[in-house]
This record gives structure tokens, C-alpha cells and sequence, in this order.
């Protein structure tokens, strides 16, 4: 690498924004009241996903963001929750921590207490390139969490791989899918990790099956008649939280556990996304099947 990352439009309000104006360096702040996060649970439906992976559960955590004002407590429950849904495969996509590495090895050993028996996949987010993007990296594998840095792995069965996909950040410009995708069979699906949702446009282009997200957090703060206040993006709501597609590609964005900005959602629960995986048999495709509770 010729130099330093240098984020493409951390100080800009264009995009999906989502900036912390938290640090160690900031008085403690006294966290608002949070309920459990919102278990949603979605099928997906894939043309060409094999038998064998017909009924695979993917859970989604997302935007973790420990820091004073996203406590550890926060992040064990959501792990915990996770735990209780039993998952075969935990897909983390980015944000652990927000400005401070004060935070990154207690968040990585609270997420090395996921599990799921196919394996927890992770990649980074724009914060944790700001943050040291090696150390996070070293702490997320110390606790046997496959970080995926452009690059995959195959869930492999006897009649047809899936492949989980990792790119990294897209305003760091650090994400590279070809070479993420490079010598994996162009027929198989692929279920690519990418924090940011604008990333969508590049899954697409590259024929990926699904796409999971976070980043925008939903909004984390939606407001009668405004709509979300952090989280809009220049491809409209439709990318903001929840379910979409683009072409032949299916998108979630996950709203995400914590927090950043100030310290509460409005309007937005933080959210557990459980995925199972579907095989569509047919020309025509079904859609997605979506139901949201809270788990007590």
C-alpha cells in the first residue's frame, strides 16, 4: 500500500452519513433507556441456491458502536439474543467501535461469545478504519472470527457451494470485489458482506446474490414527518433500512445496535436480523416473507 487510508467523504455531508461526535476524550454521558433490540426476521429467496443451503440462518449484527454511549451491557444482551435464535452462520458487518481503541478488544471478546456452527464472518466499517483497522482485525480473529478483508469463503455441501463475501470500507476505498471474488465460480451464490449500502450498485454489477448492510443505522432518530435525520442516502430511503433489491441483486440494512450522534434512537429500535435463506425453484420470484417482534 502506497500510504495511508484517507476516508473518501468522512467530513462530508453526502452519502450515508453516520459520524460519532464521541471520544475518550468527552465526559461520560449518561446512556438513554433501551429496550431489547427488534428480532426481524426475513426469508430470502435465491434462484440459484442448493438444497442443501435451502433454510440457512443468517444472523445479522451490525454497528455495534461500543462507546460511552453504547455500553458493553448493550452489546452481551444483543449477543446473547443472538445466541438464543441459534444461527447457523453470525454475519457481522462493521462499526465496532466508534472513535476510541479503548473499546476494541472488550467488544471483539463480547462477539467471540457468538455462535453459530457454520462460523461468524466479519468485516470493517468506516469507523473502524478510523479507528486502527489492523487492530480491530486482530482482535475479532483472536477470538476465532473470520474477518473477511476482500476476500471469501465456502460454505461448502454436495450439491453446490455458498460463498460469503467480505469487501472493506467503501469511503476508505479500501473495498476491491474483484479481487474479494476472485477464482470463486461465477453460477455459485454469493452472499456479500459490505457495510456500506452503497455498495449495492457494485454487488450488482459483479452478479451478487444478496447483499448485507448496515452504516445508516435506519436513521436511528426518524422524526414525524421528516423521516430518518442520519441516515439518508443519495439513493433514496429505499436503502436506508430493511429489505430491496437492485437488477438481480437483493439488499438488507440492517438498522443496527448502537449508537451514535447522541445517545438514544427515536423511532428506530435496534435490530437483530435473521435472514434464512430460501431456494426459489422457479422462474418467478416469490419475495420476501418479514416479520418483526422483540424477543423476551
Amino acid at each position: 500500500m502506497a500510504g495511508p487510508l484517507r476516508p473518501q467523504r468522512f467530513f462530508r455531508r453526502r452519502g450515508l452519513i453516520t459520524l460519532s461526535l464521541s471520544s475518550r476524550e468527552n465526559p461520560p454521558v449518561a446512556s438513554a433507556f433501551s429496550p431489547d433490540p427488534e428480532i426481524t426476521e426475513t426469508d430470502i429467496w435465491l434462484n440459484r441456491l442448493s438444497p442443501a443451503h435451502d433454510g440457512l440462518k443468517i444472523a445479522q449484527l451490525t454497528d455495534l458502536h461500543h462507546s460511552l454511549f453504547t455500553p458493553l451491557e448493550e452489546i452481551q444482551r444483543a449477543v446473547h439474543m443472538a445466541n438464543h435464535l441459534r444461527p447457523d452462520v453470525v454475519a457481522l458487518t462493521g462499526d465496532y467501535v466508534t472513535l476510541s481503541p479503548a473499546y476494541v478488544w472488550p467488544v471483539a471478546r463480547a462477539l467471540g461469545k457468538l455462535r453459530a456452527h457454520l462460523g461468524v464472518f466479519a468485516i470493517l466499517g468506516n469507523h473502524d478504519f478510523q479507528v486502527d483497522p489492523m487492530e480491530i482485525t486482530r482482535a475479532l480473529r483472536a477470538q476465532r472470527i473470520r474477518v473477511l478483508r476482500n476476500s471469501h469463503c465456502a460454505l461448502r455441501s454436495r450439491s453446490g457451494n455458498l460463498w460469503v463475501v467480505g469487501v472493506d470500507d467503501l469511503w476508505w476505498d479500501a473495498a476491491d470485489i474483484r479481487t474479494a471474488l476472485r477464482s470463486i465460480p461465477a453460477r455459485d451464490p454469493k452472499v456479500l458482506l459490505c457495510h456500506n449500502p452503497l455498495g449495492i450498485r457494485m454487488a450488482a454489477a459483479h452478479g451478487i446474490d444478496l447483499m448485507l448492510s448496515g452504516h445508516t443505522h435506519g436513521g436511528q432518530v426518524r422524526l414525524p414527518m421528516v423521516g430518518s435525520v442520519y441516515g439518508r442516502s443519495k439513493l433514496g430511503e429505499r436503502f436506508v433500512e430493511g429489505w430491496n433489491r437492485l437488477d438481480g441483486t437483493q439488499i438488507y440494512v440492517s438498522r443496527g445496535i448502537g449508537k451514535v450522534l447522541v445517545p438514544l434512537r427515536f423511532g428506530c429500535p435496534a435490530e437483530i436480523t435473521i435472514l434464512r435463506l430460501r431456494r426459489s425453484q422457479g422462474a418467478a420470484w416469490p419475495g420476501p416473507r418479514q416479520s418483526g417482534h422483540t424477543a423476551r
